[in-house]
């Protein structure tokens, strides 16, 4: 077993891959022990992560709050508490919170062979958000 304490400081998303206030609490980076890392991010009501892709898939678990996950070929979720969710492998996407309540999740998702865990892409628009906040299901 390896037990490691709570350092690190909550860490505001950095905007070349988030729209609006995003916080990020470290949990686990991937390692020579796994691949795997995660994050608790809590993000403000209309912030949301900017469209990218994770080479071994990712998992959602919501620990609070009311957002959405997107999908590049149009498939658009409401998401709350509880809730989780698992995004393929090379499945474009994007997730946040809705326009008037916070949402948090904690990430999950494993780092390919050379270290890699997320590609990020384009910003999703204003009148892609827009969109997203009619078409929830």
């Amino acid at each position: 077993m390896k037990y490691t304490k709570s350092a690190a400081q909550t860490a505001t998303g950095p905007t070349s891959a988030f729209t609006g206030a995003v916080y990020v609490d470290g949990l686990r980076n991937p390692d020579g022990q796994s691949a795997v890392g995660c994050a608790h991010m809590r993000f403000t009501p209309g912030a949301r992560t900017a469209w990218h892709h994770h080479p071994k898939g990712q998992t959602l678990y919501v620990t609070d709050g009311i957002g959405l996950v997107a999908t590049w070929a149009g498939g658009v979720q409401e998401i709350r508490a509880g809730h989780v969710v698992y995004i393929e492998p090379g499945e474009e996407h994007w997730h946040g919170a809705t326009a008037d309540r916070f949402m948090a999740h904690v990430a999950m998702q494993e780092a390919d062979d050379s270290g890699q865990a997320v590609t990020w892409l384009n910003h999703v628009t204003d009148v892609e958000y827009t969109a997203a906040q009619g078409a929830r299901s």
